[in-house]
């Protein structure tokens, strides 16, 4: 009679427990692979989006410096929205 452990390590040292090693290795890697490739397109965009975040902060700052009261106007009106719609939602 055979015990769990020698059932195991047969079934493991098997031509098909070696193939499901192989194959669960491969897919390993391909799965590393496409982490590692995701990981470097996430950073670029998101470099991408720090950038274009830096070019609509010097442009807003820009417009505000050169008519204050017309964003001060806009930023009034804004606010105004914005309270009436959370007041709405009560």
């Amino acid at each position: 009679m055979t015990n769990p452990n020698e059932t195991f390590k047969r079934a493991a040292n098997s031509p098909a427990g070696r193939q499901a090693a192989e194959t669960a290795k491969a897919v390993g890697e391909d799965v590393t692979d496409f982490a590692d490739d995701l990981s470097r397109k996430a950073s670029k965009q998101f470099a991408r989006a720090q950038d274009m975040a830096g070019d609509v902060y010097d442009s807003a700052h820009a417009a505000v410096r050169r008519d204050p009261m017309t964003a001060l106007a806009i930023a009034l009106g804004i606010g105004f929205l914005f309270g009436v719609v959370v007041s709405t939602r009560r």
